[in-house]
């Protein structure tokens, strides 16, 4: 299992926001830490699931799928 990592604060936050080019008017920085963060704890979930035996996506063919009626 993941360690929690620490919410970003909203100085944090625009500081990325800078370093990527995008100034965040003052106004903003709480709520773009706080999107951050729960977009950081989603991904943290996903990186958590097995994907061992899912095949990579160029496996997958539509055309080739058997659709079967019952149910």
């Amino acid at each position: 299992m993941s360690v929690p990592s620490p919410e970003p604060t909203p100085p944090e936050a625009a500081r990325w926001a800078a370093r990527a080019g995008l100034p965040l008017p003052a106004d903003r920085h709480a709520a773009v830490a706080s999107t951050a963060h729960h977009i950081h704890s989603v991904v943290a979930v996903l990186r958590e699931l097995d994907f061992a035996d899912t095949p990579p996506a160029p496996a997958y063919r539509a055309e080739e799928e058997t659709h079967d009626a019952a149910v």
